[in-house]
């Protein structure tokens, strides 16, 4: 629905219930007019999560995976994303079928797409230690998915729970009460970022909250010859970029929900539209600084050109 609002045109994928929640779902999703593929199932009910923000507490996500569980790639409408520059999937963490057998699903779900010649992009979330997803083996899933994904857009806890959890472990130890985003070096973020260029994406960007984001990428004319992108390769290719987040104006801080999503939102709109990467890391932090700013996750987004206007002229 970001992406939506800076002016791309979108089509949504998913499963919901049969169920109220359900006809909630896709009742809010038609009044944006991106409700069409959404299906509905017996099968199991709608997903839904509650986040708890307590003052000076970072966010804790309660989660109901419900139809999530039972999605796969045989949910996917390959004719629509055959007509599309770009298939961006989140969340396969709260989605058991997709990593299941090695991730196997996940695997087979963006082989197909990358066969159709479509750029792909993946979002993760945090896995849960205690639940199934906490328990699998992500740097053997990582390892068999990320050859077919181009982009990939995780938060640092993520992906570094995932593949280095010995030192996940160490540096929450280290932040206490804190956050751990605080004790997290830089050297960590390129060591992660080399490990997952080698494992076959060409454009990586690392949320780090309110520390902005890291971004790394592979080569760029190798991926505009092989997907309907036109990014400029001499400022794409074998980049890294620190993108500072945006100063935030306190009295109009809203809500921090989505603000990870929209951020992204912002660098794929910028990948569309052919920015340079430096632009591009710029609108995705003013997407993520905007979202702040609304009392739920979209209240806050401004429309692409207003978002541009921002931009330093030497950006």
């Amino acid at each position: 629905l970001a992406m939506k609002r800076f002016g791309r045109r979108v089509a949504l994928m998913g499963l919901v219930g049969k169920d109220t929640l359900g006809d909630v779902v896709r009742s809010q999703l038609r009044a944006h007019g991106v409700s069409s593929g959404i299906r509905q199932t017996s099968r199991a009910g709608t997903a839904y999560g509650i986040v708890l923000a307590p003052p000076g507490t970072d966010r804790m996500f309660l989660e109901d995976p419900g139809c999530n569980g039972i999605f796969t790639s045989r949910d996917i409408d390959y004719s629509t994303v055959k007509k599309s520059r770009l298939f961006h999937f989140g969340y396969p963490t709260l989605m058991s079928a997709m990593f299941a057998r090695q991730g196997a699903e996940l695997t087979r779900m963006f082989a197909r797409v990358k066969r159709l010649g479509v750029a792909t992009s993946l979002d993760m979330t945090l896995p849960d230690p205690d639940s199934a997803a906490g328990k699998v083996n992500w740097p053997a899933i990582l390892t068999a998915a990320l050859p077919h994904v181009d982009i990939f857009v995780p938060s640092i806890e993520e992906v570094l729970s995932m593949l280095e959890p010995a030192t996940y472990a160490r540096l929450l130890c280290m932040a206490g009460a804190g956050d751990i985003i605080n004790v997290i070096p830089r050297h960590v973020y390129r060591r992660l970022g080399v490990r997952l260029l080698a494992l076959g994406i060409t454009v990586l960007m690392i949320k780090a909250g309110h520390r902005g984001a890291y971004l790394c990428t592979g080569d760029i004319a190798a991926l505009n010859a092989s997907v309907p992108l036109r990014l400029p390769a001499e400022s794409w290719s074998h980049r890294e970029v620190w993108a500072s987040p945006l100063p935030l104006s306190r009295p109009r801080f809203k809500n921090a929900c989505g603000a990870g999503d929209c951020a992204v939102g912002g660098l794929l709109a910028a990948i569309l539209a052919g920015e340079t990467l430096d632009r591009a890391a710029a609108l995705a932090m003013t997407a993520g600084r905007d979202n702040l700013y609304g009392i739920d996750s979209l209240q806050g987004l401004r429309n692409w050109s207003a978002m541009k206007k921002d931009l330093k002229e030497d950006i």
